[in-house]
């Protein structure tokens, strides 16, 4: 917080309801989460009916895909071994099948109910706009198409509220993309979507307080301190709900296929460029020093990561994943934290969990693109006021997701029935 107030554009207007109740709700939830028996106990039943769920999802891709939607290691009915791991073949596509089943939710009145209970608690007790608390209160179960529920107020939000919606967008996972994460972690993490699901909401909460300290509200929004109902348009049955369902699920599957082709084709251009660089000032200066992007990312994150309570042994591995998420979206991060998993490189099991908190959320450049440009398509008028603050919901979500994970680092104990070992 200390650091967002760094980057504040107004550090006189300081909004402490928004903060002592925005670190309250956070500290609540993780001590119910971590400490109390209840608490965890639900949390193990709610991850193992998402492990299910996922093991669904895998029917479609194995009936399309035979063989090469077989996770590695595994088995089929008919005898036939894995091929190895393929992202395209066997975890994308789980995109569509949870994008799909949230239509479903969103068809039978459930979600609406769920997001506008989340709304009321953020209004109520932070005392922020109705339209940000319901565009927050969606972002934790669905992405950039959250801000379509608040749809009639867009016009007219303040720049604050602006910054809030983008920041809780960056800094929290749609729910279909988090079955992905799950997919790439859960042999060696078991308990990873529990965690994840945590994240989610503890993100929601973070993205207000830093949005709030980064950029404080100095105006007056219309919808302050109002309960408002989410807008959004129900589709006429409930085939019709799962075929866009699925159409959205697809569009997003071919959204982040383009996106890693991009981005790692940049990344790796990029790498080439400064590590030849590099080489020719080690030559002159006598240093050894690895100059590769991610290496040199690691170095920037490398204090946050201490700070948020990663232990010495593994902060610069950890530092490394979230300057990556930071350049190559977290699906990378993602898969780079269940390699070193697989490889024991973490030496501590505070590590995985702590970075698990870290990297749940869309905060990095390619998302800023996807955020500014979503919702300026949606009010087009107000395009200069959501690219002016389009930087600073990016550095608040990055800071919601390293004070989430803070938080689960707090409360988590590696006795913790939790780790899933």
């Amino acid at each position: 917080m200390l650091i967002a107030w760094i980057f504040s554009t107004n550090r006189k207007v300081i909004n402490w309801r928004v903060i002592i109740w925005g670190t309250l709700l956070q500290f609540i939830f993780a001590i119910f989460i971590f400490v109390l028996p209840v608490g965890s106990q639900i949390f193990l039943y709610i991850n193992d009916i998402v492990v299910k769920i996922l093991g669904s999802a895998s029917s479609g891709t194995r009936f399309l895909f035979g063989r090469l939607a077989l996770p590695p290691g595994t088995v089929s009915e008919t005898g036939e071994e894995s091929l190895g791991f393929f992202l395209a073949f066997q975890a994308l596509p789980t995109i569509i099948f949870f994008a799909s089943l949230m239509a479903i939710f969103y068809y039978a009145g459930i979600m609406p109910k769920v997001i506008k209970f989340f709304s009321n608690i953020f209004t109520k007790l932070m005392k922020i706009s109705g339209a940000e608390s319901l565009s927050v209160s969606s972002n934790i179960f669905v992405g950039v198409e959250a801000n379509m529920t608040v749809l009639p107020y867009l016009s007219t939000m303040t720049r604050s509220e602006f910054c809030t919606i983008m920041a809780a967008g960056m800094s929290t996972t749609a729910s279909n993309v988090l079955a992905l994460y799950v997919f790439l972690l859960h042999e060696k993490f078991p308990t990873i979507a529990g965690h994840l699901v945590s994240a989610s909401f503890l993100s929601a909460v973070a993205a207000i307080v830093m949005s709030k300290i980064i950029l404080p509200e100095t105006e007056k929004p219309d919808t302050m301190g109002i309960d408002i109902k989410p807008h959004y348009k129900k589709e006429a049955s409930l085939m019709e709900a799962i075929i866009n369902g699925a159409n959205e699920g697809v569009k997003m599957v071919i959204g982040i296929m383009a996106l890693l082709l991009a981005f790692l084709g940049l990344f790796a251009l990029l790498d080439l460029i400064l590590t030849g660089i590099g080489l020719k000032l080690n030559n002159i200066i006598g240093l050894n020093i690895d100059w590769s992007l991610k290496n040199l990312l690691g170095y920037l994150f490398y204090p946050f990561t201490l700070i948020i309570g990663v232990p010495p042994s593994d902060a610069f591995e950890i530092s490394k994943l979230i300057g990556e998420r930071a350049i190559l979206t977290e699906v990378k991060a993602y898969q780079d934290l269940s390699i070193l998993l697989s490889s024991e490189t973490l030496k501590n099991p505070r590590s995985a969990i702590i970075a698990a908190y870290a990297l749940c959320g869309f905060a990095h450049i390619a998302s800023l693109a996807i955020f500014v440009g979503g919702t300026a398509a949606l009010v087009p008028q107000r395009t200069k006021d959501i690219s002016t603050v389009g930087i600073r919901a990016l550095i608040a979500a990055t800071l919601a997701c390293l004070m989430t994970a803070s938080v689960a680092g707090t409360f988590f104990f590696e006795t913790s029935v939790l780790l899933g070992k």
